[in-house]
């Protein structure tokens, strides 16, 4: 099992957050009415932000698989894979 070393956490942590305040914006927005160009807008940013956050959390579960010198199991390797082509 490989985790998240913790200054890393705190960047996906921040990020997320960032991505929940815009969600929030975008449903104020469909709330008010809003332009419907100014709310895919957000919701894009926030639906990047998201993605951005998933792909860092894959890179540094192959980071760590990296430092373990080819001594991790293949099916782990086979999970990132999934993981990764989930978010593409």
């Amino acid at each position: 099992m490989t985790t998240i070393p913790a200054d890393e956490a705190k960047k996906i942590a921040n990020r997320l957050r960032r991505a929940q305040g815009q969600l929030g914006a975008v449903l104020g927005m469909i709330e008010e009415g809003r332009d419907c160009r100014e709310i895919v807008t957000q919701l894009s940013a926030a639906s990047s932000a998201i993605d951005r956050a998933g792909f860092a959390i894959i890179a540094s579960a192959m980071k760590e698989c990296l430092r373990e010198d080819g001594s991790g199991d293949p099916v782990e390797v086979a999970d990132l894979e999934k993981l990764f082509l989930s978010l593409a």
